[in-house]
């Protein structure tokens, strides 16, 4: 596998859990969880020029066992519009908040032209409250990807931890002006060498994700996502 495709298979874990972030339901507090909701994450370097944009759409809601299930399509397209890559996986909302389930990530629809390529996904599922406040510590999130590429292995692991809600702030975007709760945690990224780092990201009621940042581990801004578009 090129190096390039690695990278975007990298680039999508972390928008999902990006995404994830951003789409519930009426069992909800924070997020719309119905058909038809779409959303647009657009990705930036450091220098605040774009690189992707993803964009998200709830293509199905399922209720089994008391539980509701949304089935969410994914686009990542270049910084010319190009498609990089599409896929699917399954959000669930519990009652209490809403939790996403790694395996149902990695679909085979991703790699399809990878078809040398075995791909075993582990994790623990990223989980966001209903009830959200200053001080409040997250359950932690990891990612872990082994892929087999003809006897070649290689590992790509996303971890989340030390997630705690700071305050309220309110963020404009081109999709509008939200009050937001501001979430922080230690990110650490592991694709050959490791990296480790903070992010922050801005959750509104209703809307979900607004904003993320992303830093080095000496604090200066690496990347930035932003909500740009959004309608249900």
């Amino acid at each position: 596998m090129k190096a390039y495709t690695v990278r975007i298979i990298s680039f999508l874990a972390l928008s999902i859990f990006t995404i994830s972030s951003c789409l519930s339901q009426d069992c909800s507090r924070f997020y719309p969880f119905s058909e038809n909701v779409t959303g647009e994450l657009t990705s930036y370097d450091k220098k605040g020029k774009v690189i992707a944009v993803v964009t998200y759409h709830v293509q199905e809601v399922s209720s089994s066992g008391g539980l509701e299930t949304a089935t969410i399509t994914s686009e990542v397209k270049d910084k010319k519009g190009d498609q990089i890559v599409e896929t699917s996986y399954n959000i669930t909302c519990t009652g209490n908040g809403i939790s996403m389930d790694f395996n149902s990530i990695m679909n085979p629809e991703l790699l399809q032209q990878y078809k040398d390529i075995e791909v075993d996904v582990t994790g623990t599922n990223v989980e966001l409250p209903n009830d959200l406040s200053s001080g409040q510590t997250l359950p932690d999130a990891d990612l872990n990807m082994e892929l087999d590429m003809g006897g070649l292995g290689m590992n790509i692991s996303v971890m989340m931890i030390g997630r705690k809600v700071q305050n309220k702030e309110s963020i404009t975007t081109p999709a509008g002006t939200f009050e937001c709760y501001v979430i922080k945690y230690t990110s650490k990224i592991k694709m050959g060498v490791g990296r480790t780092g903070s992010s922050k990201q801005w959750i509104a009621e209703d809307v979900g994700l607004v904003k993320q940042e992303d830093y080095n581990k000496k604090g200066k801004l690496t990347g930035s996502s932003m909500l740009t578009s959004f309608s249900k």
